[in-house]
């Protein structure tokens, strides 16, 4: 596998990550946990050193399961975890990034990671009651204390990137990114590469829907995230099949799938991209982590962007809840 290193940090990871929270969270049906114990493992023997999981993905039982999983590997491979949200009876209830939330946060997630130090600490979503300065300044405090050791931010806007890393070098952004999400292209990618900050995009096969596994007929379970996303109501993802179509015609060419061309567009976009696609699958790990083998032309590129231009995708990424907490 090869490596990346997240903006000018010094932060090395394998190209392409792992995230963790479908294994517990937001997609069911969940898989049997020692199923992705097992499965995690395999991942590391692929090449795989960069792991994602937050408290809230449960709450608290997919930081238990990436703890359990990986505790042989400590030190080889690298952890992300985030903060950013008040709990009650297991459910969570809003937005915290007070410093003493931050702290509590840090010390149980230790321990359920049965780490000594996260390797990289978000800001889940950014609090509008907590001044930027005070949470960057909370995590200088903690990585000067070796229980962090990279503050990165999440769905987070320029303004508040720029006030963080002031204070203290933001290591990451991660934010959703793909060929039917561009949002980013406009003013964050720009503001990273200025300030060398690395970007982690999740969801770069769009919730699976780039996969072309899902199509108009597909159905979600009541639970399964996807069924309160505007995005994938059944008109608009009839609608939005065409970028799957121009993802499968670009991967006939390919010899591959349209899952790898999706990822491999991402990757192609900067050296200092790292997506971070989630499966519970071993053969979809397998498919997934082939795409960084997969080079993509100028030509190739340039097809692809023509193509995509004319394409209006339908449809809110999120619910209108979710839609206040991001970008601010």
């Amino acid at each position: 596998m090869q490596t990346r290193k997240l903006g000018k940090s010094k932060l090395e990871v394998s190209a392409l990550g792992l995230g963790c929270m479908g294994m517990s969270f937001s997609f069911p049906p969940f898989p049997e946990k020692k199923d992705m114990v097992v499965m995690l493992r395999q991942a590391v023997e692929r090449g795989v050193t960069f792991f994602d999981t937050a408290e809230v993905y449960g709450p608290y039982v997919n930081e238990e399961l990436v703890g359990e999983a990986l505790e042989p590997f400590k030190g080889q491979v690298v952890i992300a975890t985030k903060f950013g949200f008040n709990f009650q009876d297991g459910k969570m209830t809003g937005l915290n990034s007070r410093p003493e939330n931050i702290r509590r946060m840090v010390e149980a997630s230790l321990k359920r990671l049965r780490l000594d130090t996260i390797d990289l600490l978000y800001q889940h979503r950014v609090d509008p009651e907590v001044p930027m300065a005070e949470v960057a300044g909370t995590v200088k405090d903690l990585i000067r204390e070796g229980k962090v050791k990279h503050f990165g931010m999440s769905e987070a806007g320029v303004q508040a990137i720029r006030q963080a890393h002031a204070v203290l070098p933001v290591t990451a952004l991660q934010s959703e990114y793909s060929l039917w999400w561009r949002e980013p292209e406009a003013e964050i990618l720009p503001l990273l590469e200025e300030l060398g900050i690395g970007f982690v995009p999740f969801s770069p096969l769009g919730k699976g829907f780039l996969t072309g596994k899902i199509d108009a007929h597909t159905t979600f379970e009541s639970t399964d995230f996807r069924s309160t996303v505007p995005r994938f109501s059944e008109e608009n993802r009839k609608n939005n099949q065409a970028v799957v179509d121009l993802l499968a015609n670009m991967a006939k060419e390919k010899e591959a799938t349209p899952a790898q061309i999706a990822l491999a567009w991402v990757l192609a976009q900067k050296p200092w991209i790292v997506p971070i696609p989630g499966t519970t699958k071993l053969h979809r790990l397998e498919e997934n982590l082939d795409a960084a083998n997969i080079e993509l032309t100028s030509e190739d590129l340039k097809k692809i962007d023509e193509a995509a231009s004319k394409i209006a995708i339908q449809g809110e990424r999120y619910p209108e809840s979710a839609q206040k907490m991001i970008n601010r």
